[in-house]
């Protein structure tokens, strides 16, 4: 197992947070890690929703997530910061003044560490019902990762939350056919949504089966067809179908992170005003985070990033002022424009 050469801020995780914690401790002149388990970063915005527009961005009356993911990577990457990618943390020990990282393929020392995992690995919820794990990637799947590949498709979507509502309207331009089946009479999505939908349904773009539930899916060697049920008056019915995308939702887990000392309230870590942790030295931002007030916002982890590296930068040296004002008067853009 190899050992790294220590880095001021190591940030565990790729997503939005993470990317921005490693520009802003770029900027700050600091050397940086990042550690990821997936195969790229991004985290959600590449690996579970790329096609998805995101609203509440600032700066963006509209981005998809594949957009904002590559924006995000390439703003994190101007700074040359170390990236470890497809590598799982499952112990963090003090070494010395600092820490170390145990992984499954390394050990990662660090002066200073930023957790900014989201939720923790999401597990997708599985549809349970015969066909779902056997034609999962052959028709099944549990997030859209590429709208054009639903071109011309007979699609049912099932849940009735805010990732099955938009995928509903986003689909049914490309789609021959949509069928959003959802197990109750109500919609958790969205109010402005939910009206969408019923406006698309009116059209005849949309099909709606709510009290409906999903009895099997089958086919041969991809999906080929749905049996739905009635659940209040028991009928069943086929739909034929080319794919499904069963919104459901994902199950967080915090998994090693558990065992490492760092105190957790509510499934959440717990940070004080700089977003620190009980562990002198160890940040959090992001999703990861909860205190009274918390928004789950790609905003709010964006500003969360911002103070725990500017608090981790005055921790490694007290000399180092805490805000350190301005992007537009800092000496080291200004150095880049110069050069």
């Amino acid at each position: 197992m190899t050992e790294t050469t220590i880095a001021d801020i190591t940030i565990l995780g790729g997503g939005p947070t993470g990317l921005y914690a490693a520009f802003y401790a770029g900027m700050r002149q600091r050397s940086v890690r990042i550690i990821d388990s997936l195969p790229e970063l991004g985290g959600q915005l590449t690996a579970l929703y790329p096609e998805k527009y995101i609203y509440d961005v600032g700066g963006f009356p509209k981005v998809l997530a594949r957009d904002l993911g590559k924006a995000l990577v390439e703003q994190a990457l101007q700074f040359s910061p170390e990236v470890v990618l497809g590598e799982e943390i499952l112990g963090l020990t003090r070494n010395g003044a600092g820490f170390c990282l145990e992984g499954r393929r390394g050990r990662y020392l660090t002066r200073a560490l930023i957790l900014a995992v989201g939720k923790g690995a999401m597990t997708p919820v599985k549809l349970e019902c015969p066909g779902y794990e056997e034609f999962l990637g052959r028709g099944v799947d549990y997030t859209v990762r590429d709208l054009e590949s639903y071109r011309g498709k007979r699609v049912v979507v099932v849940g009735g939350g805010d990732s099955a509502v938009d995928w509903a309207l986003a689909l049914h331009p490309l789609a021959s056919r949509v069928l959003l089946v959802h197990r109750r009479g109500t919609f958790r999505a969205l109010e402005r949504s939910v009206e969408l939908l019923r406006e698309a349904e009116a059209r005849g773009q949309v099909e709606i089966r709510t009290f409906h539930e999903v009895r099997e899916i089958r086919g041969r060697e991809r999906v080929e067809a749905v049996a739905l049920v009635d659940n209040q008056g028991g009928e069943e019915s086929l739909v034929e179908a080319d794919a499904v995308v069963a919104c459901l939702g994902f199950k967080p887990d915090l998994g090693p992170l558990r065992s490492w000392g760092i105190r957790l309230e509510r499934n959440r870590v717990a940070v004080n005003h700089r977003m620190e942790t009980n562990l002198e030295g160890v940040y959090a931002a992001g999703d990861i985070v909860g205190y009274e007030g918390k928004l789950d916002l790609i905003a709010t982890g964006f500003a969360e990033a911002a103070i725990a590296v500017n608090n981790a930068v005055h921790f490694l040296d007290p000399t180092a002022r805490v805000n350190p004002g301005h992007s537009t008067n800092l000496k080291i853009f200004q150095e880049r424009k110069e050069a």
